[in-house]
């Protein structure tokens, strides 16, 4: 008797979304991934692969060199504003001590990367998800069989209809929910689309920072916290220029930071304390009377800048961690399920991590137990990361000259072996736990 396919809906195709996809894919599910984005996106900043994140990528057979590029830096670390280095490590170093250093890649690279990975058809653009209601109880067949939307075309997508629950009150819980999270267990979810309905035996919630469904499901979480920074991001040619180390740069308030990419251009991003929802007119003009003054390249990179093309977001995260990382069958994963600012550099190398440990402990096993083994699996390490994130944000964008005079030496101070300790935790963590095989 043939074994029976099952089905995965993932909502959102971000990095952790596509992660996700792409490992229950290789383990032989039937996936569709609802993205509201009338199609991938043409711009995008920089994002850095730590050994962690590269090591799941290698969990599931995902070739980032292929994707992205392999180009690497000699040195990482952190800066003053006049040049002197706080702390700096080799690349070779990092290399030796964790199998690989950081690649930092372009996100629109790595995302087309991953969709490559997936048959034509899976990424389902312009298709919000509007509610994840329970279905009927799950039988020997797997799910019943819906309508279910085909996969639309760049020139058949039309304007993107906005998700129901995007705005105004928090919708009530679909699921009636325990505190451990065990909702409707043996009922398979149905996924709601203006397109048409979608049955799964499992939901991914990897809808972003700002997730619809972890409002939906969780409508009395306090949601998400302002850190109290803003920050520019931009991708630029690096033609001319000496080989920049990557290095973030930080002065009394304000930090910059240049990444070499692995195409070959450079990432750079700068954070400056500001009330929620600063916006000035002309980004570029800001950004060189805050950093023009800076060491090299700073100044140059500055130069480069097209003030059109420079990305900026106010940093968030999670004011609370959420009381449990399922529901029923659904499974929130990366900034929908642990929001964190980006002062470690681990928000999507924990998202990844989180795609490939849900898809292990799927495969094969009961859902309602692989999902509650998820969560205890990745409960810790990500909500450690998020507060330990928060810290360091803290200490990073202090402004008084006494205070940023005694955190510098504090930096200058510290043994290696000490700071090796410090990124063993995010570098060398990733971990496969033991997997149900007996569904």
């Amino acid at each position: 008797m043939a074994e029976t396919v099952r089905r995965a809906v993932v909502v959102g195709a971000g990095i952790g979304g596509l992660t996700a996809a792409v490992a229950l894919h290789r383990r032989g599910w039937r996936v569709t991934v609802c993205e509201r984005a009338p199609e991938p996106s043409a711009t995008g900043a920089g994002i850095v692969l730590a050994p962690n994140a590269l090591l799941a990528f290698e969990a599931i057979g995902f070739d980032v060199v292929r994707a992205a590029g392999t180009a690497l830096p000699a040195a990482m670390g952190l800066r003053r504003p006049g040049g002197g280095w706080l702390h700096r490590a080799d690349t070779a170093a990092l290399a030796a001590r964790y199998g690989s250093p950081p690649l930092a890649v372009y996100r629109p690279a790595l995302a087309a990367g991953l969709a490559a990975a997936l048959p034509r058809g899976v990424i389902r653009y312009g298709t919000p998800v509007t509610a994840v209601e329970p279905g009927p109880a799950a039988g020997p067949g797997g799910p019943r069989a819906l309508r279910t939307p085909p996969a639309r075309t760049a020139a058949a997508r039309g304007p993107s209809p906005r998700t129901a629950s995007a705005h105004g009150p928090a919708a009530r819980p679909a699921f009636a929910v325990t505190p451990s999270g065990r909702a409707s267990a043996a009922r398979t979810p149905v996924v709601r689309t203006p397109a048409g309905d979608l049955a799964a035996d499992v939901v991914i919630a990897a809808d972003g920072i700002r997730s619809a469904l972890r409002r939906q499901h969780f409508p009395d979480h306090p949601g998400l916290r302002y850190s109290g920074e803003t920050a520019w991001r931009a991708v630029l040619p690096a033609a001319g220029l000496p080989e920049p180390d990557a290095a973030e740069t930080w002065g009394r308030g304000e930090r910059f930071g240049v990444v070499p990419l692995a195409d070959g251009r450079v990432y750079v991003y700068a954070t400056a304390v500001v009330e929620r929802g600063f916006r000035p007119e002309d980004p570029r003009a800001e950004l060189l009377a805050r950093f023009g003054s800076w060491h090299a390249p700073v100044p140059e990179l500055l130069a480069r800048i097209r003030p059109a093309a420079v990305l900026q977001h106010d940093l968030y995260d999670l004011a609370a961690p959420l009381p449990c990382r399922h529901r029923g069958r659904i499974a929130w994963l990366g900034d929908a399920a642990h929001a964190m600012t980006p002062n470690l550099g681990q928000g999507g190398c924990q998202a990844i991590e989180d795609a490939v440990v849900l898809a292990h402990l799927l495969d094969g096993g009961d859902v309602p137990e692989a999902l509650a083994a998820y969560g205890r699996a990745r409960h810790a390490r990500t909500d450690a990361l998020r507060v330990r994130s928060r810290r360091a944000g803290r200490i990073a964008s202090l402004a008084h000259p006494v205070a940023v005079a005694a955190r510098d030496l504090a930096l200058r101070a510290t043994p290696a072996r000490v700071a090796r300790r410090a990124m063993d935790d995010l570098f060398d963590g990733f971990r496969l736990p033991p997997a149900d095989r007996s569904g």
